[in-house]
């Protein structure tokens, strides 16, 4: 393929960062919708991605890359000199990929009992057990992602990265889940409210709401998944 593909999931998934991520670096993009759980875990989209999650970006060169944590870091290789993202191996890519993996092994995890109890129908007392949990967790993340963020305006300082695209598109699903009010994380919330403002992000919830969207950056329309796979078959 000769352009990049995100596929990214629906309803609130965290492939939303990367959609964000993919505006503010301002590179030719398409995008293709997959409906969890009835697409992600078809046998076609597995031929993308074995592991049955979204998002997979489609690289220019037809190279398939899996996790939000490593097309993030992809991406950022296209956007160092932009402040978004850093050489590796320096000090700032280093406190890049630190927050991105915190964001992704505490921060996304805490919701995982939530998904788990909405995902698998459960009822009663597992539920209950399971939502418990999770709250606990949501408010252990926030906790200690408020004390990192400070009175910074960013995640990082002074500068928005693709940590902050990461963190908006999971730090909604305290509303989806009805968990963990936010006001009482003031630094967190200050961050959110001016991520929620942003062009880009207004465009991502556009696109998951299938609503009018307008990109600042570089999107080229949907593709379907079936296409995404046929123009891999043509260039293979």
């Amino acid at each position: 393929m000769s352009t990049t593909t995100l596929l990214y999931g629906v309803p609130s998934g965290c492939s939303f960062g990367s959609i964000v991520a993919l505006e503010w670096l301002g590179l030719p993009y398409r995008l293709s919708r997959i409906a969890m759980p009835g697409d992600v875990t078809s046998d076609d989209y597995r031929r993308l991605n074995p592991v049955a999650e979204t998002p997979t970006l489609i690289t220019a060169d037809g190279d398939a890359v899996s996790e939000s944590m490593a097309i993030l870091n992809h991406l950022g290789a296209h956007g160092v000199g932009t402040g978004l993202a850093f050489v590796q191996g320096t000090p700032d890519f280093d406190r890049l990929n630190q927050m991105l993996a915190f964001l992704n092994t505490t921060f996304f995890n805490a919701f995982s009992p939530l998904w788990h109890a909405l995902e698998h129908g459960s009822e009663g007392t597992e539920k209950q057990v399971l939502t418990d949990y999770g709250r606990g967790k949501v408010e252990r993340a926030h906790a200690v992602l408020e004390a990192l963020l400070g009175n910074q305006p960013w995640l990082l300082g002074e500068h928005r990265t693709l940590a902050d695209a990461y963190f908006i598109g999971i730090a909604r699903w305290t509303r989806y889940h009805d968990v963990a009010d936010r006001r009482e994380y003031p630094n967190l919330q200050r961050l959110f409210e001016k991520l929620e403002a942003d062009p880009a992000v207004v465009f991502a919830h556009a696109i998951e709401a299938e609503r009018p969207a307008v990109s600042a950056g570089g999107f080229l329309g949907h593709v379907s998944l079936q296409d995404v796979l046929g123009s891999l078959r043509t260039a293979a």
